[in-house]
């Protein structure tokens, strides 16, 4: 942040106001311009909220609910199957504790076999992404995500880091709210995960629903650990309280 900027910007009247702000917007068009200018006082040029890919993602686009980022970066992201290779994204899958990374230092993390790093690097400070802040957030219903700001500064102050913190938290729960991080990041299960899931919630067991559905145990097995991963669940209890909240089981 500018020193002659105080953490009441943007919204010229501190955290209060800026939650004000938020709860009004009604677009995601309107998100985006709240965005643009809250990293303009942060003189943090792009921003990407997104809900937090499955281990089974093999792309970012998909999963992306709002962003300035212009086209060709996420598209090289994605052909160079980054969300795979991102030690950011391993770090948001860690931790719910905000995070930066200086371009820099990425490289220099980056082995050998990680050449598409180097490449994707040229790239991001080709835009201006020299130094990228990332606040892991979730909804109400508890699925993950991140609101990712990137700029040519250096690190942020305490103050301006927890102000960041906030608004993260508060939009990306209005996201929710309007729908928008719904859509991106709908979980599709098969018909064999829903059966085997819906059986897991009326309390059968693996040995039961296999009996049940003409599988054996190991095919059962393998449906529950498919849906529990794609659910970003801890285990099949939690799964089954997370489709039911999704409406995805009754």
């Amino acid at each position: 942040m500018r020193d002659d900027m105080t953490v009441q910007e943007p919204g010229q009247g501190g955290g209060q106001d800026c939650s004000a702000e938020i709860a009004g917007l009604e677009t995601q068009f309107d998100i985006v311009r709240f965005l643009r200018r809250t990293g303009e006082a942060f003189s943090l040029k792009h921003f990407i909220a997104f809900s937090l890919p499955g281990f089974e993602a093999e792309k970012l686009s998909p999963h992306s609910i709002v962003s300035n980022w212009p086209s060709e970066l996420m598209s090289r992201y994605d052909a160079l199957n980054m969300i795979r290779r991102s030690p950011s994204i391993r770090k948001l899958r860690a931790t719910t504790v905000s995070f930066s990374y200086d371009l820099m230092a990425w490289i220099a993390e980056a082995t050998p076999s990680e050449k598409p790093l180097a490449e994707f690097s040229e790239m991001l400070q080709r835009h201006g992404l020299r130094m990228g802040h990332f606040f892991p957030v979730h909804d109400a219903l508890g699925n993950r995500g991140a609101v990712v700001w990137s700029g040519e500064g250096g690190d942020l102050s305490f103050d301006s880091r927890l102000l960041l913190q906030m608004i993260s938290i508060q939009v990306f729960n209005r996201l929710a709210e309007i729908g928008a991080a719904w859509k991106a990041g709908q979980v599709m299960l098969t018909d064999r995960e829903i059966e085997c899931l819906s059986w897991t919630a009326a309390g059968k067991t693996s040995l039961e629903i296999a009996e049940i559905l003409g599988l054996s145990e190991h095919t059962v097995n393998h449906y529950l650990n498919q849906v529990t991963r794609k659910l970003e669940a801890v285990n099949r209890t939690q799964a089954v309280v997370k489709a039911i909240r999704r409406g995805l089981i009754s």
